[in-house]
């Protein structure tokens, strides 16, 4: 079984638009997954801007990738690494722990997590 950071099974992000590193709506990864997507996050303009100024544009649409782009309250599975960053910045989005995939705790603390929990 999938589990999340809460030590319970893992919980889909969103099915509309479909996210995660296999599209299938899961935070999950695996090797070959270098941006290690594993938290689900409800994006704000604040970080959609910071993403793209860092060089990943999630707000455009790109057809050729069936990505409708992503807008305020899209639910989406970041890369552990880019939320970080974000969080340090200022501009992190919240989190839904239950769908944040327990291999996010290898990289940072429950504590920060449940900072940034949607309740």
């Amino acid at each position: 079984m999938l589990r999340n950071v809460l030590g319970t099974a893992l919980e889909p992000c969103c099915l509309d638009p479909m996210t995660g590193y296999f599209r299938d709506g899961l935070c999950r990864t695996m090797a070959q997954d270098t941006g290690t997507h594993v938290v689900c996050a409800v994006m704000t303009d604040a970080f959609l801007n910071f993403t793209r100024l860092k060089g990943n544009d999630l707000s455009t649409p790109r057809p050729e990738w069936q990505f409708p782009g992503l807008k305020a309250g899209d639910k989406w599975c970041l890369c552990i690494s880019r939320w970080l960053e974000a969080e340090a910045s200022g501009c992190a989005p919240r989190l839904i722990l239950e769908a944040t995939h327990e291999k996010a705790l290898e990289f940072t603390e429950l504590a920060l997590l449940q900072s940034y929990a949607v309740q």
